[in-house]
């Protein structure tokens, strides 16, 4: 046999052979995603039934995104007003019982978004910092707050830096634990006529960098940072930055005493907008191919620059740039987000290409299951088993 001929013969058959084993393969792939998504969605019926029934508590609204595929979307009507009769119902924009400012805004799809608001507001600095290279992450804070006058002097305070701030290790006393008890710092701030001279007058009492402690008066220091850096407000800079180029037109933002915005816990946002932003830091910084956030950016926001969060109990959580990291080993992130008071969760999963959002309102009652723990006990598993 002409050996021209034979080798042709053997190369169609090899071509053959692998057409084959790529067919097989590609099969498989199908089956293996069909399962997989067969059994999420048995998981995710399992959770709307459970939200239902009301074991985890009062919830609004709860999403899924995977490869950019809406997986779940599940809106669950709530009584506030009735609810609201058994609590104080003065009305005002800090009254976390009041219907026409809590959970949603005057009775809009507008959900607050509580301390979820910081997150939105670092990316807001990020781009800031970016494009004002008078300023960094080791700008002194004090020197931009000058025309403030301090009663307790401390040469600590003049120590902190932008990245201090960011990662709520600023030094200062503060004291963050119950949104219900009027002695809280957040409280006590959101009750003052000035936040921000409230918050440059806490005692300093750990050197700046060295601990984390939760703070909310640092996120109302870093929005108005924002304004001294850009010269705009916070929300013209976000609508110009951020919200345009997202295609987020709808929006409240709570004002302090002083005209300045809530930058700790005041914007409210639609579910689908806030899944935008979701969607933005999982794909580091990207909003349809448009570089909207800088990379470096994204990545050090969710990155866990703080650890060791809570001394003496066992928690790998860590905190980038008011952004939660949930889960990491070894300096990588596994699942970073962004909460808020509530019930406010936007957890991502960037190894699984993995959005889930929850937003609802548990503040007076302790909820039998924990939204935030739902990405991580009951969806990874399943996406982990069916590789």
């Amino acid at each position: 046999m002409n050996p021209l001929i034979n080798k042709i013969k053997t190369l169609a058959y090899s071509i053959l052979f692998i057409l084959v084993v790529i067919g097989c393969n590609s099969n498989k792939n199908k089956e293996s995603i069909e399962r997989t998504q067969n059994v999420l969605s048995s998981v995710i019926d399992s959770i709307d039934s459970e939200i239902k029934s009301g074991k985890y508590g009062m919830i609004d609204r709860f999403m899924i995104i995977r490869n950019d595929k809406i997986l779940a979307d599940f809106k669950y009507k709530q009584d506030y007003e009735s609810i609201a009769k058994k609590y104080d119902t003065t009305d005002h924009q800090y009254n976390y019982d009041h219907p026409n400012w809590h959970p949603y805004y005057a009775q809009t799809d507008l959900h607050s978004l509580q301390s979820v608001t910081k997150s939105v507001n670092s990316i807001l600095l990020g781009i800031a910092l970016d494009l004002h290279s008078d300023y960094n992450l080791k700008t002194k804070v004090m020197s931009l707050f000058s025309d403030y006058p301090i009663e307790n002097e401390d040469e600590r305070k003049n120590e902190i830096t932008i990245e201090d701030l960011l990662t709520m290790r600023a030094g200062l006393h503060w004291n963050e634990v119950d949104y219900l008890d009027s002695s809280d710092d957040c409280v006590a701030m959101e009750a003052s006529n000035d936040w921000i001279n409230y918050v440059l007058n806490k005692p300093i009492d750990t050197l700046p960098g060295t601990s984390f402690v939760y703070n909310s008066g640092a996120s109302v220091l870093l929005g108005e940072i924002v304004r001294i850096i850009t010269g705009k407000k916070v929300d013209e800079w976000a609508e110009e930055k951020l919200f345009k180029p997202l295609g987020i037109t709808d929006y409240y933002w709570k004002k302090t005493p002083t005209g300045a915005l809530d930058t700790e816990g005041g914007l409210y946002l639609k579910a689908e907008d806030l899944v935008k932003i979701g969607s933005l830091f999982l794909n580091g910084g990207k909003w349809q191919g448009k570089q909207v956030v800088p990379q470096k950016w994204v990545s050090s926001s969710i990155s866990p620059i703080a650890t060791n969060l809570y001394p003496g109990e066992n928690d790998n959580t860590g905190y980038g740039y008011q952004w939660w990291v949930w889960d990491h080993s070894n300096g990588k992130t596994k699942i970073f987000g962004a909460q808020g008071y509530g019930g406010q969760y936007l957890t991502v999963a960037p190894d699984y290409n993995l959005i889930v959002l929850f937003n609802g309102w548990n503040i007076h009652k302790e909820p039998r299951k924990y939204s935030w723990a739902v990405m991580q006990d009951r969806i990874i598993p399943i996406l982990e088993k069916n590789r």
